[in-house]
């Protein structure tokens, strides 16, 4: 099960989540859709065992792997070190698979400061699937990353048969999602019922 029930986070005086639950599907892809500043990215950081709540319960799979908005990637590591250095030792030959995932074949041994954004993108990308886990949640997962690539790389997301809970401002990333939970605050809340 994938869920928050009642869960409150505040952060000084303002109130995030407030008493906030929903019940994420344990298959698919899952879409937050709402304005920036409401709490999605809040959210996503409690799945991730990341953010404290002040109460309420949380139930996730082991091993959730976030994605965050920013790439974090280090300037001296080359493409296919960062994907290397996740990996164990008896997965290390699956750095070309995660590379062709995102369309980033023939990169592996490109320094993160000659990528453009949506390659960077891509990469940390990468970097967290292959990471694995239970969870994936993924933050803008597709910032600078032309739609039709998004969804091309989506549909590979799909096939690995983990949960997905992204959130994105881009419609079209959206759409391809399987149900889209529209979402509004702070402090967070629904504004429709799950599609």
């Amino acid at each position: 099960m994938i869920a928050v029930q009642n869960i409150t986070v505040r952060f000084e005086e303002k109130l995030v989540l407030d008493r906030f639950s929903l019940q994420f599907p344990e298959n698919g892809l899952t879409a937050l859709s709402g304005p920036s500043g409401c709490g999605k990215t809040t959210l996503l950081r409690v799945l991730a065992g990341l953010q404290r709540v002040e109460e309420g319960t949380v139930t996730v799979p082991r091993n959730p792997v976030i994605l965050f908005q920013e790439d974090r990637l280090l300037p001296w590591r080359t493409v296919g070190e960062h994907i290397s250095d996740v990996l164990p030792k008896s997965r290390r030959g699956e750095v070309s698979r995660w590379l062709e995932l995102v369309e980033l074949a023939g990169e592996e041994y490109t320094r993160p400061a000659t990528l453009s954004g949506g390659m960077g993108r891509r990469l940390a990308l990468a970097r967290a699937l292959a990471l694995g886990g239970g969870l994936l949640l993924l933050d803008e997962p597709f910032t600078g990353v032309d739609a039709p690539r998004a969804e091309r790389i989506l549909g590979r997301i799909r096939a690995l048969g983990v949960p997905v809970v992204l959130s994105s401002h881009e419609r079209a990333v959206v759409e391809l999602c399987d149900r889209v939970i529209s979402l509004e605050g702070p402090p967070l809340h629904e504004t429709s019922p799950a599609v």
